[in-house]
């Protein structure tokens, strides 16, 4: 039996109502539409140098079948809040599937590059749409105590998508080639939209507030132009360089623009991401942490495949299955995490969380040209755990610290400031990396040991930067709304 005496617990654990047949269905079926459309976001981490090859470009333009992924959601994330309070449900979930569904017969059928991504923007405007569409469902649909073991399902969705990509990316190229990786999703994208659109039902009520066109135009510019610049960054070099910065010039410009237009515009209820959500002090810690590990889960995931087939030697498809299970484990564990947040509450989750995964990095941080796979793999394990055990405490007690009119802009802002962080991570671990493996191959040192330089670079700045969430896991509090500071 649940009790409330338990510090940290969120009151009413035990008495807490059972969600209805109805609800837990529409609950169901987004978790499943979400995890298929998130699973793209890394599949193409392993079959980018099989791509290169077979549609023949080089890899500064083949990168951004990723990078525009990315830089797409950035740019439509943060509408997902206007359309979550003016577009009913059931309508929203069918526009995101249809969108997802079209991008990826696009891709399977795919002639060459152009429309391959072209594909890749298209499934990317339905990606943007299903995650804030979740979590705002969850934290409408669902009572405060019984909210951690469902964030544990989203955060299965959130983490082990990303983690599982490349796996699956190496077993289906291995076997059946790139076109099969988009043929296997189409069929249970479509049965998912057909199921959802007969069982979703529309929660809440729609409003008929305009939307505010300035503020579309400057968001695009502002996380446009970041995310564009950030991806960038470790892709280029000497003139284009200009143009690096020049984006990055202009994404900060944005957003300072679209920050000062939402200020103006919150105050007469129209804006288009409100920022009255950082007036919650709980809400803004665990959205900083949740950049964070965000940051350095997309970013190890980025270059530990590098570490495995250029240094140790590994084929793509053994180093999908040398990361398979820690995203297994992910997944086994963020149900478990979820139950113990609504007894224990959020911070001694998260200080394990973050101790673990900032001591996986750290131990990352020895390894060389002779470390045994055996190894690689006790460290993903040890990562994949201190994830697990930090999500599903940063969703619950971040988006549960905010009134519920919030709820829909607090998912769009949680969802925007990770496609930053994604972009941020990869591009800062992929530019120490490629640095200093360039300067010890000027030095004279062999391709492979410059290589291992470069890696060992960017994992000590991947582990030192955890220090920074292992701290602020002891200030988070949470288990219920809090007033604005």
């Amino acid at each position: 039996m649940i009790t409330t005496d338990v510090p940290g617990a969120v009151p009413g654990a035990a008495s807490s109502p059972a969600l209805s047949r109805g609800d837990r269905t529409v609950i169901g079926v987004l978790l499943v539409a979400t995890f298929v459309v998130i699973l793209n976001e890394t599949i193409m981490g392993v079959a980018l140098p099989v791509l290169l090859t077979e549609l023949g470009v080089t890899a500064s333009v083949g990168q951004w079948l990723t990078a525009g992924f990315l830089l797409t959601m950035s740019v439509v994330i943060p509408v997902t809040g206007y359309l979550i309070q003016r577009v009913r449900t059931r309508v929203l979930f069918g526009v995101a599937m249809g969108l997802f569904s079209a991008g990826t017969l696009i891709a399977a059928l795919a002639p060459g590059f152009t429309v391959l991504m072209v594909a890749r923007v298209v499934q990317a405007c339905g990606t943007a749409i299903m995650l804030p569409l979740l979590m705002t469902t969850v934290m409408t649909l669902v009572p405060p105590a019984r909210r951690g073991a469902l964030m544990g399902n989203i955060s299965i969705v959130i983490s082990v998508a990303p983690a599982i990509g490349p796996t699956v990316s190496g077993v289906v190229l291995d076997l059946f080639g790139w076109r099969a990786m988009f043929w296997a999703v189409l069929p249970i994208s479509l049965a998912t939209l057909v199921l959802g659109l007969r069982l979703v039902t529309s929660i809440g009520e729609s409003s008929r507030a305009p939307l505010d066109v300035p503020s579309v135009v400057l968001s695009v510019f502002g996380f446009g132009g970041l995310v564009y610049g950030l991806s960038s960054i470790g892709h280029t070099s000497g003139s284009s360089s200009a143009v690096l910065w020049s984006s990055l010039a202009v994404g900060v410009a944005g957003i300072a623009a679209f920050v000062l237009r939402q200020v103006s515009l919150q105050r007469r209820e129209r804006a288009l991401l409100d920022l009255r959500t950082f007036a919650f002090r709980t809400f803004t810690l665990a959205s900083a942490l949740m950049m964070v590990m965000m940051g350095l889960l997309l970013g190890v995931v980025t270059i530990l495949p590098i570490y495995a087939q250029n240094v140790l030697g590994l084929d793509p498809l053994a180093t999908g299955l040398l990361l398979l299970p820690g995203g297994l484990l992910m997944g086994l564990l963020s149900p478990f995490v979820g139950r113990l947040y609504d007894r224990v509450g959020p911070r001694p989750l998260l200080v394990i969380g973050t101790i673990a995964t900032s001591a996986s990095l750290w131990f990352a941080a020895t390894f060389d040209a002779s470390t045994p796979p055996a190894l690689v793999l006790v460290f993903h394990l040890v990562l994949s755990l201190g994830l697990a055990f930090s999500f599903t405490p940063l969703f619950s007690a971040g988006l549960g610290a905010l009134p519920s009119r919030l709820y829909s802009h607090g998912s769009a802002i949680f969802s925007t400031t990770q496609q930053l962080a994604a972009a941020a991570g990869v591009a800062l671990l992929v530019s120490v990396m490629s640095g200093r493996a360039a300067d010890l191959l000027a030095s004279g040192q062999p391709a492979v040991g410059a290589e291992m330089g470069g890696l060992h670079l960017a994992l000590l700045f991947a582990a030192i930067a955890s220090l920074a969430a292992v701290a602020g896991s002891f200030l988070v509090k949470g288990g219920k709304a809090e007033s604005p500071a």
